[in-house]
C-alpha cells in the first residue's frame, strides 16, 4: 500500500479509501487481505469498492450525474421495493386465514 497507508489509521478518509480500493481493483490485494491488515470488516472494505466502481462509472459518463441526483434515484427504488414487500405482506397476511380455513 502507498505512503498514505503509513501510520496506524485511525480515520479513513476518502484519499485513504481510494487508495485501498485502487490497490484491491489492480489486484495489489484483495477484500479479505486488506480487512484483515486494516481490521475492517469485509462487507464495509465491499461496499467501499462498490461505491468506487460506481463514482468510477459516473465519472465516465458523458453526462455524469450529480451525488444527490444519484442519491434521490437510489432511494427512490429502495422505497419502492420497500411498498411493494409491504403490499405482497399484507396480502399474505391476509390471504392466511383463508388457507387456514381450506387445511381443516
Amino acid at each position: 500500500m502507498s505512503t498514505i497507508m503509513d501510520d496506524e489509521i485511525k480515520r479513513w478518509t476518502a484519499k485513504r479509501k481510494s487508495a485501498l480500493v485502487l490497490d484491491i481493483i489492480k489486484g495489489k490485494s484483495t477484500v479479505s487481505e486488506a480487512s484483515r491488515t486494516y481490521n475492517l470488516p469485509v462487507s464495509e472494505v465491499e461496499n467501499w469498492v462498490v461505491d468506487g466502481k460506481r463514482g468510477m462509472e459516473n465519472a465516465l459518463r458523458a453526462n455524469p450525474l450529480d451525488i444527490k441526483e444519484q442519491y434521490e434515484r437510489q432511494l427512490k427504488q429502495l422505497q419502492e421495493a420497500y411498498g411493494e414487500a409491504m403490499l405482497e405482506l399484507r396480502a399474505k397476511k391476509k390471504l392466511q386465514p383463508l388457507l387456514d380455513e381450506d387445511g381443516k
